[in-house]
């Protein structure tokens, strides 16, 4: 079977090139990613996730799809994806000193109709931040475009203080649980 990564996430392909799983496809799907009315974070990353896999199987039917979505929650807040160096200096903000999490849904759909789905959450602690550090941050361009406005990768791994859970389910893409997955959908073997 052939595998379909239903997202245009560089990092995501990065982490399934690490365990030596190269898609014969991205497809970048166009949704609304808007969360609903008092909808959970960790609702919202799965609803993104199964949404993503369905537009991925209408373009890809014969294929294997994977798709993920990645939430930053503070509480029962998601904290979105800042747009821009104020929405990231915002984000940096809320998160300074204080522990939130990340949840990313996962859905695999196989041309057979298998369905597997997944919320995989992770505890981080950041450090407290003063405006230097905020703005040395903003200069890096790191935080525009991804869930929390920061990069676990990056250069933001120095204010972290604590992880409790994966580590690549904070970048975008818990490993063993795909694995997992796509080893039920009979995509993945060893």
């Amino acid at each position: 079977m052939t595998l379909v990564l239903a997202s245009s996430s560089p990092q995501r392909l990065a982490l399934l090139a690490q365990v030596g799983i190269v898609p014969q496809h991205v497809f970048s799907p166009r949704i609304d990613e808007t969360p609903h009315k008092a909808e959970l974070p960790q609702r919202l990353a799965i609803r993104l996730a199964q949404q993503k896999a369905m537009a991925g199987a209408k373009e890809f039917p014969q294929h294997t799809i994977l798709a993920a979505d990645t939430v930053v929650a503070l509480g029962r807040r998601a904290l979105g994806h800042p747009q821009n160096d104020d929405d990231v200096a915002q984000c940096l903000r809320v998160l300074s000193g204080r522990r939130h999490r990340v949840y990313t849904g996962v859905c695999v759909l196989s041309p057979d109709g298998k369905n597997f789905q997944r919320v995989v959450s992770s505890v981080v602690t950041f450090n407290t931040l003063n405006a230097r550090d905020i703005q040395r941050y903003l200069a890096t361009g790191e935080g525009v475009g991804v869930a929390g406005g920061y990069r676990l990768q990056g250069r933001a791994a120095m204010f972290i203080r604590f992880i409790s859970g994966s580590a690549s389910n904070i970048i975008g893409l818990p490993l063993c649980e795909v694995i997992h997955m796509l080893r039920a959908a009979g995509c993945y073997h060893d």
